[in-house]
């Protein structure tokens, strides 16, 4: 059993954003409980952090149904090794951080241990598999939530919940100098510059590079005044995107996405967080997303909500464009750039729309507020 003096927390994240989040987490809570012991799933930002990493989120990351089912394996491999560790000996806490689907299930590994859960960036039961809520009632000791609709919904299920506001709003800042960000890609600041974002995960980047490749070969006929540079992922094969891109003026960029994203007349971005982080530099963006049609056709009927970006979700309403599935095509994607690089006017008005968003992921401080809540179970 953990000493009271140094308590053990397990930290469970399968993304490279939860991996973002929960280092950030751990960063606030060592501030209060210095000799917390943390170890578990994570990336590099978590073992940053002084985690113990028993796995590693370059391992696990997958996107799909049938891409899961093609890993079970290896994923129930890491789950083992978590529980072995949780039985060699218990942590006070535990920290299950978004990927639900391997994290729901932990969950209740961990409950029948007698192992409180807290649960930071809700699954988005909301959007689809609601029956998920049940599973949360029944093991979630306490659900922290980024976005402030969230909050009523646990509310109502039952479940100990805390709005802490979205971590990002502290992370992502404008570039103090977007000119030298394009310089240190090789790009020229007084040329419009497309900034690509295909996504995190490499199965969700294998689908999303063909079409969006097409596109910048189009753009780049029809505007050859235009510049693209690359946002990369941590973790990803940078081999994928040259063969990609072969042929093609498309600059890498080193150092967070957020940077190019400030510097960028427009962005191509994928689904997910990236889309909260263009909202939060005000980026005029076309949001883009591809799965396998099988994985696509089976999950469709479960999703309930209008919107798939997240910044249209947090919006609660279009804001900005989305190609998803078969709409997500290279001339689909050529069209809605091309109409936004030829009306400046639709682009302002794009970033005051992007910039109510920021107003509604809650004040700085997500993170630190977060490691209070943990704070307080683990004592």
């Amino acid at each position: 059993m953990p000493t009271a003096s140094r308590p053990r927390l397990l930290v469970s994240c399968g993304e490279s954003s939860g991996d973002l989040y929960a280092a950030e987490l751990v960063r606030h809570l060592r501030r209060r409980i210095p000799e917390v012991e943390v170890f578990g799933l994570g990336g590099d930002r978590l073992e940053t952090e002084g985690a113990r990493l028993l796995a590693h989120v370059r391992d696990v990351s997958v996107v799909g149904l049938l891409e899961v089912l093609r890993h079970v394996r290896r994923l129930r491999a890491v789950l083992h090794a978590l529980l072995r560790e949780v039985d060699r000996e218990r942590p006070a806490l535990a920290v299950l951080v978004d990927y639900a689907g391997f994290n729901l299930r932990l969950a209740r590994k961990l409950k029948a241990r007698g192992v409180p859960i807290v649960y930071y960036v809700s699954p988005q039961v909301w959007a689809w598999r609601r029956r998920r809520l049940r599973t949360i009632r029944e093991t979630v000791s306490h659900m922290i939530v980024i976005f402030p609709f969230e909050e009523a919904l646990y509310r109502e299920a039952g479940v100990p919940v805390t709005f802490v506001g979205h971590p990002l709003v502290d992370l992502v800042k404008p570039a103090p100098d977007p000119a030298a960000v394009l310089a240190s890609a090789g790009l020229d600041a007084s040329r419009p510059t497309i900034a690509v974002l295909p996504g995190s995960r490499p199965q969700e980047v294998a689908y999303n590079l063909s079409p969006l490749a097409g596109a910048i070969r189009l753009l780049a006929a029809r505007r050859p005044e235009l510049q693209f540079g690359l946002a990369v992922a941590p973790g990803l094969d940078t081999g994928i995107f040259a063969r990609a891109f072969e042929g093609l003026a498309v600059r890498p960029l080193k150092g967070p996405a957020s940077s190019l994203m400030s510097a960028a007349t427009l962005g191509l971005v994928a689904s997910g967080t990236a889309t909260v982080e263009a909202a939060l530099v005000e980026m005029p963006m076309v949001v883009v997303y591809r799965l396998s049609p099988i994985t696509y056709a089976l999950g469709r009927p479960f999703v309930h909500v209008p919107h798939y970006a997240m910044a249209n979700l947090i919006a609660g309403h279009g804001v900005v464009k989305e190609l998803i599935q078969k709409d997500f095509t290279p001339e689909a994607v050529a069209s809605e750039a091309q109409a936004l690089l030829d009306d400046p006017a639709a682009r302002a008005a794009l970033r005051t729309e992007l910039g109510q968003i920021r107003e509604r992921l809650g004040p700085p401080g997500a993170s630190q507020r977060a490691a209070e809540v943990v704070a307080g179970l683990l004592r």
